[in-house]
């Protein structure tokens, strides 16, 4: 049976762009937490697409990235994920082979079957291109044979990006990717920071359709945790209404931009409401250090993952950093 110091620990940012803020201060943000979190001896740092979403600054992921990577040393920086559907794999091919020629044995390429946006935006993305999620699983054996060893016969190439054997992951908030990756012996990682319902049973299929791969002998799993960790209980508390306020506005269709910390809840969210959010944030980890470490030893006990990714979207940038910072305490015990 795991221990809590066995799990590996990583930080997914969603690089946030306060109210009162912009993209270029959210930019600057997003590599100063990788600098940080590479000091606390985290594993990856991984940024996600997202589009038409005036709250996130994520969206040019592969820019991004390497910004994030020339930028650290040390720490694996990765997308969690890119949208597939968005994209022709021989595109993400030749941009993440880029990035793993800049910067060898650090680069991770997570890939969704989601477009990460709504219908009308993902229009806007593809124009000409009929890209689906049905696409999916053959998007990602082209995407796979860009980054392998070239073959003799082998007509289009990834230029970078040919025999630089990126490592790939799946990524799923459903059962479908959960297969899928066991079936091609990927890592897989499941987005319960916020899609929770599903947790157990994506973890089951994974595991019992895995086959083992050139990349790997056994199933390696890695969940998503939503994080406001604090000195105090009372303080995570406070600061916690900052991730409610930004999940409440996504489920009402408002604007995504961070909004600051209130004393209550009350008055700004109806009761069905408040269930929704509870039911999105229902593997949150809120608290002071001990209740943290309490909450995510039973959470290795019930799942025996191998790796836990973390998303703070506090509104502070200093909390985040001291939540990140408090976190990398408790994990390492």
């Amino acid at each position: 049976m795991k221990q809590l110091s066995d799990v590996k620990f990583s930080t997914l940012d969603l690089v946030p762009v306060r109210e009162d803020g912009d993209a270029a201060r959210s930019l600057r943000n997003s590599l100063d937490l990788a600098q940080h979190v590479e000091k606390y001896g985290y594993t990856r740092f991984w940024v996600a697409e997202h589009h038409n979403m005036d709250g996130i600054a994520s969206s040019a992921t592969a820019v991004l990235l390497s910004y994030l990577a020339g930028g650290t040393s040390t720490i694996r920086v990765g997308s969690g994920g890119v949208m597939l559907p968005n994209h022709a794999p021989l595109v993400i091919a030749e941009q993440f082979g880029t990035l793993e020629s800049l910067y060898p044995g650090r680069i991770d390429l997570g890939l969704g079957r989601a477009p990460g946006s709504d219908q009308m935006t993902a229009r806007a993305l593809r124009r000409e291109r009929s890209g689906s999620a049905d696409d999916f699983p053959d998007d990602v054996a082209e995407l796979m044979r860009y980054l392998g060893p070239r073959t003799p016969d082998q007509r289009i190439i990834a230029m970078p990006g040919t025999g630089t054997n990126v490592p790939v992951w799946l990524l799923g908030s459903s059962l479908f990717s959960a297969q899928l990756a066991g079936e091609r012996g990927l890592p897989y990682a499941f987005a319960s920071h916020f899609a929770p319902r599903y947790m157990h049973e994506a973890i089951r299929i994974y595991r019992n359709h895995f086959q083992p791969s050139a990349v790997l002998d056994k199933p390696y799993v890695m969940l998503g945790v939503p994080l406001v960790a604090a000195d105090t209980d009372e303080q995570a508390d406070y600061l916690a209404t900052s991730v409610y306020q930004r999940i409440l506005a996504l489920i009402r269709g408002q604007s995504l931009v961070q909004r600051p910390p209130v004393e209550t809840m009350n008055g700004l969210w109806l009761p069905h409401e408040k269930d929704a959010v509870g039911d999105f944030l229902g593997l949150a980890m809120v608290g002071g250090p001990q209740k943290i470490r309490a909450r995510l030893e039973v959470l290795i006990e019930k799942t025996q993952a191998d790796e836990l990714i973390f998303t703070s979207d506090l509104y502070e940038h200093t909390d985040r950093l001291r939540s990140y910072e408090l976190l990398a305490q408790v994990m390492k015990g």
